[in-house]
């Protein structure tokens, strides 16, 4: 817990162009940075009604994120690799396809195979044999929602699924709470074998810490959209306390852990669909001397942009945001419009394992028999792997024979997709046709609306 004493050291001037080392910070904290390359009110200048439309000016931009091992450029898909790989994907067809990072997930690898294993090989990416930059989330969303039963999604559908939908200990219908919270931490079960584990936000950063990535996030309270509002301020509270042990434990880290590179520090943003909550969340931990931000929480999807905006119109502009969970088209184009720097989801693969793939007119299903005979590429306009070598016909028949390696070709395009669509958006943004590309997206990817 930081002394007061200490806890002035983890303020940071929020908006200034300065590099962003505060007294008593590591001096490697200069081994990480950001640029703002190019302003989308500037390259595209929206008129007064599309301004109007959106809620607020346009927060989006371009830019550079440096890391030691490599740098990112902004607005980015980052593929999630949960357990140190990207599901059926080598990392070097990820690096083919264009993917700048990958983000795997701290409490998957924490329970298996350990942190300590992947400190022992060198790091995160020198275990699963990825050169480029690394994330890891802090391991609270997974400790949360399998905690409470709802495993992947925590959502408005979700939380109503249960018997005391709206109860601030509400389950899902059918499931034990595998997690217990208090101020100092979580208890939590292992949903692999029932052993019982501590988090704390001085335990989460020594685990991120020894998994090695280059960007990691303070550990933090999810919350429903269900839970009330009293808890949800209550809850914001801790996050908050929470965000400064997490410095003051990484920068002990730091130091400790000499002559390794520098990981950079991403507090979270929560407070739900509330924007007083939001906003202060915001100014809270945009005035502490985190590396970046990461935007979280359960959010309903025809709010999203207008929650990114609350957040980034109250978050330093010279450090990146990461909005966590996302890679629908709409839903992407939204969140680099209103300021999202990076996002990622694990979408793109979990889809293709069940056959789907994405096109530009939208998203298809390989199991029907109209593709036994089609011997096209899944995509004529995608120029991955999978669409140079292969036909609909043929991944047709793996997933019928039940074959491996179908979804290993249909996670490459998918992943390729994202990756190029985000890709596209960025050159959009700074040749100023952006709003031009978004709608032309939109409009083939969604012809029904």
């Amino acid at each position: 817990m930081p002394t007061p004493e200490t806890v002035t050291d983890l303020i940071a001037p929020a908006h200034t162009t300065e590099p962003h080392t505060a007294p008593g910070a590591p001096a490697l904290q200069s081994e990480f940075s950001f640029e703002v390359t190019t302003r989308l009110n500037d390259s595209c200048a929206p008129d007064d009604a599309a301004v109007e439309r959106n809620g607020g000016k346009f927060q989006g931009r371009t830019g550079v994120i440096t890391t030691p091992h490599g740098t990112i450029k902004t607005p980015a898909f980052i593929a999630v690799g949960t357990k140190a790989t990207v599901k059926s994907v080598l990392p070097e067809s990820m690096k083919d396809l264009g993917a700048q990072a990958l983000l795997s997930n701290a409490y998957h690898l924490y329970l298996q195979p350990g942190a300590d294993i992947l400190d022992t090989a060198g790091g995160l990416g020198k275990f699963m044999n990825w050169q480029g930059p690394t994330f890891t989330d802090s391991g609270g969303f997974q400790v949360m929602s399998l905690g409470s039963g709802f495993k992947k999604v925590i959502n408005m559908d979700a939380a109503a699924a249960s018997p005391h939908a709206g109860a601030d200990d509400s389950v899902a219908v059918g499931k034990e709470r595998l997690a217990h919270i208090d101020d100092d931490g979580v208890w939590f079960k292992s949903h692999i074998n029932g052993d019982m584990h501590r988090f704390s936000p001085e335990i989460s950063m020594q685990v991120q810490h020894q998994i090695g990535a280059d960007i990691m996030f303070a550990f933090d309270e999810l919350t429903t959209l269900l839970n009330s509002r009293g808890y949800q301020e209550m809850s914001l509270e801790r996050t908050r306390l929470w965000a400064l042990r997490c410095i003051a434990e990484h920068f002990q880290l730091t130091e400790d852990r000499v002559g390794k590179p520098y990981q950079a520090l991403f507090g979270v943003i929560q407070g739900a669909q509330y924007e007083d909550l939001r906003r202060k969340a915001s100014h809270d931990l945009g005035e502490m001397n985190f590396d970046g931000y990461g935007i979280g929480g359960a959010l309903e999807k025809e709010n999203l942009g207008t929650i990114v905006r609350w957040c980034t119109e109250e978050l330093p502009e010279n450090k990146p945001r990461h909005l966590l969970g996302i890679s629908e088209p709409d839903d992407i184009f939204t969140a680099i419009e209103n300021g999202a720097d990076t996002f990622d989801c694990v979408s793109p693969t979990r889809v293709a394992r069940t056959s789907a793939f994405y096109t530009p007119d939208g998203r298809f299903n390989l199991s029907g028999a109209k593709y036994k005979r089609d011997f096209t590429p899944l995509s004529d306009e995608c120029d991955c792997y999978t669409c140079e070598n292969y036909t609909r016909a043929y991944i047709h028949h793996l997933f019928k024979a039940k074959e491996m390696v179908s979804s290993t070709l249909v996670s490459i395009h998918n992943e390729r997709f994202v990756v190029k669509m985000v890709d596209d958006a960025r050159l959009a943004i700074e040749d100023g046709t952006f709003f031009e590309f978004k709608a032309e997206t939109l409009r083939r990817y969604y012809p029904k609306r």
